[in-house]
């Protein structure tokens, strides 16, 4: 048995109870500050770099990431970090320089108010529900994966998996009710420090128990992990090298050119150039912290090789590489750090999930009810309780479908592209066609978008729909959009615009046949 293991006890519960009231408090003292719904979802539009990159970093960087990716590491080998290390000035050039630039020009709050501006309301609002699904899908997942790794942490019942999820999800949609975007920015960067040092006192008490770094560096390739070649065009191999790098670029640029949480980010910021050196520092911040989970996952899966004993009967390195980070947290830090770290865990799906609520609240009451409303003008006092409204509500959704998100297989990391990823593509695709396509068309939007959408599933569940081996995630993200851009731009060479709509339905009937083709082929495999 692992010498310095204990028990998580009351000193470590008072921090975490602490930790979630000064959460709450924060929010309490920004609702102070807010008249406007420019102050509740932009905070004013005036960021500081360094806030708004550090906040954009967790908006993405979440629970499931801190998890993930040590977890990763351990059961599956270093390549997917490493490449996702090497994709990062990539992707700083390709949205610094270019999307950004595009998004700062126009004054918009909704980032779909900019699909409605090229290619109408209809785009508007599928991108807008589009999003919603892909953040409240996502909610889901990182709700459940804080219930599970407390539960698994603290060694508690399952029975008690429901109640947990209410409490975060409680705690979490009261300061984003209260607080609006202010107290999502603050909480982020304060969180960004938590997981620092969580991260960095695991690798100090590590080392010390090995007798230094030397003691848990790693001399061997694991005989477990799978191989991960270079690149191969086998679709079956999970993880190349090259379709690691292409699949992070691509993940990386469709989220974030079209997703309201990131693009939000951006307009907190005066102007491009300020908007660009906070999505710098939100890379700086991804790439420092991605890799000291890397070096996180390399000690533990060294700890946890030279000590056996050490390790639950219930979980393995080659079976459960997710849970190994949170166990070592709550059983080897000292009382009180222990509890700031889980608390640290707990806090960064508090955050991430109040970052999607404010931005789902964002779009709903810019996309649908100030578009879709007739009547008189609301004033800013209503729509801010509106705003606060909505934030109750999708905070209720998350919770209901935080308990169906268990049923998907895999690890998180194929988790999460085989439901999130699902609508990046689709959705960045619009984006895409309503800036770079001068002949773009509300039709061949929508429809690159629905094809896209079925390419994502089929890759996915390939094995679920066919009953053929499973496909590599990493396929599905790169096809999809590709599969976006091509039908999206030849549809919209259709001479649409401008028909009437038992044109367009007719249209509409000749674009679906493919696709209803290769359905109909899939399910027969």
């Amino acid at each position: 048995m692992d010498p310095g293991s204990r028990a998580f006890g009351g000193i470590d519960w008072l921090v975490v109870a602490l930790y979630a009231a000064a959460v709450i408090g924060i929010g309490f003292y920004f609702s102070r500050r807010q008249k406007t719904t420019e102050d509740y979802f932009l905070a004013g539009r005036n960021k500081r770099p360094f806030l708004a990159g550090l906040a954009s970093f967790a908006a993405i960087f979440t629970l499931l990431s801190y998890i993930a990716n040590p977890g990763e590491l351990i059961q599956h080998g270093p390549v997917l970090i490493g490449m996702s290390l090497v994709a990062l000035p990539i992707n700083y050039f390709l949205v610094g320089w270019l999307m950004i630039p595009i998004i700062m020009r126009l004054p918009i709050t909704s980032a779909y108010e900019l699909l409605e501006a090229r290619l109408g309301r209809a785009v508007r609002l599928t991108g807008s529900f589009t999003f919603i699904c892909v953040r409240l899908v996502w909610m889901a997942l990182l709700l459940f994966t804080a219930s599970v790794v407390l539960i698994n942490v603290m060694g508690w019942p399952h029975g008690v998996f429901p109640w947990i999820e209410l409490s975060i999800g409680i705690v979490t949609t009261l300061y984003t009710f209260v607080g609006g975007i202010d107290a999502v920015m603050v909480t982020s960067v304060m969180q960004f420090f938590v997981l620092l040092v969580g991260a960095l006192l695991t690798l100090v008490s590590i080392t010390l128990r090995t007798g230094g770094v030397a003691g848990w560096w790693p001399h061997h390739w694991q005989p477990y992990w799978a191989p991960q070649p270079f690149f191969s065009l086998d679709p079956h191999v999970r993880v190349t090298v090259v379709m690691t790098l292409v699949s992070s670029i691509v993940f990386t640029i469709c989220v974030a050119g079209s997703d309201q949480v990131q693009v939000q980010r951006y307009l907190t910021t005066r102007n491009a150039a300020t908007a660009r050196r906070s999505y710098l520092l939100n890379n700086i911040a991804i790439g420092s912290t991605t890799f000291i989970l890397g070096i996180v996952g390399v000690a533990l899966l060294g700890y946890y090789t030279q000590n056996p004993g050490a390790i639950p009967p219930h979980l393995s390195l080659a079976k459960n590489g997710d849970a190994f980070f949170p166990y070592y947290i709550s059983h080897n830090l000292p009382p009180g750090l222990a509890g700031l770290v889980v608390a640290g865990l707990m806090g960064t799906a508090f955050i991430a999930v109040g970052s999607a609520i404010n931005s789902i609240a964002t779009v709903i009451s810019k996309d649908f009810i100030d578009t879709l409303r007739s009547g008189p003008q609301r004033s800013e006092a209503v729509k801010v309780r509106t705003a606060r409204l909505l934030a109750i509500g999708i905070g209720a959704v998350i919770v209901v479908l935080s308990m169906v998100v268990a049923l998907v297989p895999g690890n998180l990391i194929e988790v999460q592209v085989k439901t999130i990823h699902l609508f990046i593509c689709p959705m960045f695709g619009l984006f895409f066609l309503a800036m770079f396509v001068p002949f773009a068309t509300p039709f061949g939007a929508i429809a690159g978008a629905v094809y896209s959408l079925a390419m994502a599933v089929g890759v996915a569940y390939w094995d679920v729909l066919t009953g053929e081996p499973r496909l590599s995630f990493q396929w599905m993200t790169a096809s999809a959009l590709v599969v976006s851009l091509t039908t999206g731009t030849l549809f919209s060479l259709l001479p649409t615009r401008g028909r009437s709509r038992a044109a367009l339905t007719g249209y509409a009937g000749l674009v679906a046949l493919p696709l209803a083709g290769a359905i109909v082929w899939v399910c027969r495999q």
